[in-house]
Order: C-alpha cells, then sequence, then structure tokens
C-alpha cells in the first residue's frame, strides 16, 4: 500500500515537472518572440552602427599607413600617424554615439558592453543575445564592405584589414593592457551617465577615450576593447594570433569596473543601458528595467514610446 502511494507520488512528481519545464519553454519562446518582433529596428542599428565603425577604422588605416598613400608619405612619424587614427576613429565614435541609430540603440556596439549592462539588469536577456549577434554581423559586414570599397589597399600587410595584434612586448602585456583599458572605459560610462547634469557627455567621454587609447595604448595591444571588432578584421584577415585575449580581456575589465561601481560608488543605481539616454528616442531598456528618473529622459518621460 506505501509503496504504491509512494509510486503514485512519484508519478504526480514528474508529471509536474514535465509540466513546469514545458511552461518555461512556452515562456522562453514567447520572449523571444516578442523581442524580434518589437526591437529588431535597435539589433539592425546595432549591426549597422559597428559595421560604420569598422569601415571608418580601416579607411583611416589605409590612408596613414599603406606605403602608397600621400598622407603616410607625408607624416613619417609612427606616433603622429597614430594620434591621426585615433582622433578619426574618437570623432567616428562621438558621430556614431550621437547618431539618431546611436541615441535609440544605446550605441554599444561592443559585446563586453551590451554584457556588462545585462550582468547589471538592464538589458533583457534576449536583447542582449541579440545585440551581440548583431554586433557580430555587423563588424564583419563592415570590414567586407571596405575591403570591397578600398580593394588591395585594405590587404595590404601595413593595413591588414585594421586587424588587432598583440605588441612585441607579448600576448601576457597586451592582455593586461585589453583591461585595463576596457575597465577605464566602463568606470568612465558608469560615472558620467548616471549623473543628470553630465550624462549627456558619456558619448563625448567615450570618443575622447577611443582617441587617447589608439594613441597610447595600440602598440601594445592593437586597442581593440571590442570582441567583435577584432573578430570581424580577423575573419577577413585570417588573422586569429591570440584572439582569446580579445574574447576574454575586455569582458573582464568591464565586469570589474561594474562590480566596483556597484561596490564603492556613493551613486550604485545605474540608470540605463543607454550612452545618451537624454533624448526622445524609444528606449527598449526602460521597457525591461521599468524606466529612467524624468531628469535623465530628454522627452521627461521615465517610459519612451514604444514604437520604433
Amino acid at each position: 500500500m506505501n509503496t504504491n502511494l509512494l509510486i503514485h507520488n512519484k508519478g504526480q512528481g514528474m508529471r509536474l515537472d514535465l509540466s513546469r519545464r514545458s511552461d518555461l519553454l512556452k515562456s522562453k519562446g514567447v520572449a523571444l518572440r516578442q523581442a524580434v518582433r518589437t526591437h529588431w529596428p535597435e539589433y539592425l542599428m546595432e549591426a549597422a552602427l559597428l559595421g560604420l565603425f569598422m569601415v571608418s577604422a580601416c579607411l583611416f588605416t589605409a590612408l596613414l599607413e599603406h606605403p602608397a598613400s600621400p598622407v603616410r608619405q607625408a607624416i613619417a612619424d609612427p606616433f603622429a600617424r597614430r594620434a591621426l587614427i585615433g582622433l578619426a576613429m574618437g570623432l567616428t565614435a562621438i558621430s556614431l554615439i550621437y547618431s539618431p541609430w546611436g541615441k535609440q540603440s544605446g550605441a554599444h556596439f561592443n559585446p563586453a558592453v551590451t554584457l556588462t549592462f545585462y550582468r547589471l539588469g538592464k538589458v533583457a536577456p534576449w536583447d542582449a543575445v541579440f545585440y551581440v549577434a548583431a554586433q557580430f554581423a555587423g563588424a564583419v559586414a563592415g570590414v567586407m564592405l571596405a575591403a570591397a570599397l578600398l580593394g588591395p589597399a585594405v590587404m595590404d600587410t601595413t593595413v591588414h584589414y585594421a586587424a588587432t595584434r598583440p605588441g612585441a612586448q607579448g600576448v601576457a602585456v597586451a592582455f593586461a593592457a585589453e583591461a585595463v583599458i576596457a575597465f577605464g572605459l566602463m568606470m568612465m560610462v558608469l560615472t558620467v551617465s548616471n549623473r543628470a547634469n553630465v550624462a549627456r557627455l558619456t558619448g563625448l567621454c567615450a570618443g575622447l577615450l577611443v582617441a587617447a587609447f589608439i594613441t597610447f595604448e595600440a602598440p601594445l595591444s592593437g586597442m581593440s576593447m571590442n570582441p567583435a571588432r577584432t573578430f570581424g578584421s580577423a575573419l577577413s584577415a585570417h588573422a586569429w594570433t591570440a584572439l582569446w585575449i580579445y574574447f576574454t580581456a575586455p569582458p573582464l575589465g568591464m565586469l570589474l569596473a561594474a562590480g566596483l561601481y556597484r561596490r564603492f560608488s556613493r551613486r550604485r543605481d545605474v540608470v540605463c543601458a543607454k550612452y545618451h539616454h537624454q533624448n526622445d528616442r524609444r528606449c527598449i531598456f526602460c521597457e525591461y528595467h521599468g524606466g529612467a528618473p524624468p531628469e535623465f529622459c530628454g522627452t521627461g518621460r521615465a517610459h519612451p514610446s514604444t514604437t520604433p
């Protein structure tokens, strides 16, 4: 009798467990379809933003480093050329962040940034998945487009599809350098973007850091901070040297910055996952985490419109 009751109870427990799993899978499927149906514009924007960044990287690297370039011939000092590339890419980053697409998508165009904001609870799981996928696709497409536009110039060993590689000091230094600059970028983003009086300057500060890092840090690691950016160049260049550095150091540096910010900052709350939130574009991140305070919203609304 007791044995039969035990078997019966186990059977009921198994049916309940299977039912819960089925409900969980259904809910995940609903969330997936909802994310794609309503947030596909942001996913395409992220792909396009990083694609444009990669076109710019290839273009300015070819202009300043290809031996046949008149600019390269006119500027013999490698530091000066690197500073000019840094300036060009910093301005590119600023332009993309403050563009209509950047204002709407949040202008991550970096899987490490998206992962960090997901860890902070500001990005929905499916949005994080599709953002990262879009960023990788955009980086690959951007380098391929640059190759089609620039031809042999981008394939030259001095340009090499703007690939990032460890410098002469080796992989250990490259790993440490990538982690440090990623830490610095994310700490700046969290510190500036979470202060209403200076939040709108986050994109400007990010561009200045990009320019400075390319100028001073690039000899150590090539200055990536971005797994998708490195992969896009590596795929076309077939340059897989120490790829693991660029897939591990930037996320680790940014996650460390986020953890320390949450632990020690007096402003521990993170408002949103956008670089530039004070605008009238919709915010899919506010839809997920409940909305930013009115002082951080360009329209004074905590929940921007949910229409594309």
